[in-house]
């Protein structure tokens, strides 16, 4: 085993470090980094607005915030011997986080957009495990660190099929960020024109924003290029449920993360979204032991997108959920649907990363006989 870094000054932009990740989704990236199963890497990551923020300035400073800069990932990092239909196991091992860190209001952006045209601006100093503010008194947030946005390349294929679906949402109407050359990295042009953006979560995981993805959690990703091609940012000192304003306690920070591979694992089960697990008890009583999670979006299975479905992606979960049972735990569909019905924790994680909301089937083990 070996234990690679991959750092990076988190006070400066990514495009005076271009050699340490991007901010578009491609398979074309070169990765930055090579390492085997079970090596480990310790890596930093900026925050999701890239260090366009100043401390000492107000939310008169959220107006020129460029979003085609957002979630500066750190990567990607090739592990060897990974093929589609693969799926690749990260475990998150560790956290150390900024001393500093803000949730924003973007006019335009979150659940509630029309409700709340006014930018806001929290600055949180993090600091012995909890987060408080100025801007927000009287309130003391404890530490429940997670990468917001990690995932793999899609394929050439996966690429072209996102593209052509998120196109006929926004021809709908529906809210999408298509691709956009300006602010991309790497600057290719192929890669720049056609790059998806990170804002939603996807097949390869992206944007995903689930806060039970955090220290102690192996993250299971289904392989859809050569390599596997992971990368991680927007890191989240803590969230609540839903993410509603758009942004969570935001910071940069420097995680440790073991890779593993289970070869063929995804094309054996079917597994076409993120699975996670752990085995520690979690940090709150509701995740208090270990559980099995899988994840939706508002994807229909014949490839259908719809803006900001909340019930389509919780749809999406259980029938990863039920999949699950039936291909790996041995139970008929119909006793798969029961158990879902009884003990699945549905969670809605994130709901503003257009155009996909994400919700989380969460199964606890100790239900299990044989957890």
């Amino acid at each position: 085993m070996t234990i690679h870094e991959l750092r990076l000054d988190t006070t400066k932009p990514l495009a005076t470090q271009p050699d340490r990740g991007h901010n578009r989704w491609h398979p074309d990236i070169t990765p930055v980094l090579r390492v085997c199963p079970g090596d480990e890497v310790v890596l930093d990551t900026l925050d999701a607005a890239d260090a366009q923020l100043s401390w000492d300035r107000g939310a008169e400073q959220l107006g020129g915030v460029s979003l085609s800069r957002v979630h500066p990932l750190t990567g990607p990092i090739a592990v060897e011997g990974a093929r589609p239909g693969d799926v690749l196991a990260v475990e998150v091992l560790e956290c150390t986080a900024a001393d500093r860190g803000y949730t924003v209001q973007i006019p335009g952006f979150g659940f509630l957009r029309e409700q709340f045209p006014d930018p806001f601006l929290v600055r949180w100093q993090l600091a012995g495990g909890r987060a408080v503010s100025d801007d927000l008194p009287g309130v003391t947030i404890p530490a429940e660190p997670f990468l917001g946005t990690f995932g793999v390349a899609p394929s050439a294929e996966l690429l072209a099929r996102i593209t052509e679906r998120e196109r006929a949402v926004l021809e709908s109407g529906g809210m999408v960020l298509p691709p956009d050359a300006d602010g991309a990295l790497p600057a290719d042009p192929v890669i720049a024109a056609t790059g998806l953006r990170t804002m939603p979560p996807r097949e390869n995981a992206g944007n995903i924003d689930i806060r039970q993805t955090g220290i102690g959690t192996t993250l299971l990703l289904p392989v859809w290029a050569e390599d596997a091609l992971f990368s991680a940012g927007d890191g989240h000192f803590a969230q609540g449920e839903g993410e509603a304003c758009g942004t969570a306690i935001e910071m940069s920070g420097t995680w440790r993360l073991r890779f593993d591979l289970h070869q063929g694992a995804a094309a054996r089960t079917g597994q076409q979204r993120l699975r996670f697990e752990r085995s520690s008890p979690g940090p709150r009583p509701a995740e208090a032991g270990p559980f099995y999670a899988t994840t939706g979006i508002s994807v229909d299975t014949d490839g259908t997108n719809r803006a900001e479905d909340v019930t389509l992606a919780a749809r999406d979960a259980l029938r990863e959920m039920i999949d699950h049972l039936v291909v790996e735990r041995g139970f008929t569909r119909q006793q798969a649907y029961a158990l879902c019905s009884v003990a699945v924790q549905l969670r809605i994680s994130a709901l503003p990363d257009v155009p996909n909301a994400s919700v989380t089937a969460l199964l606890p083990l100790l239900v299990l006989d044989r957890p």
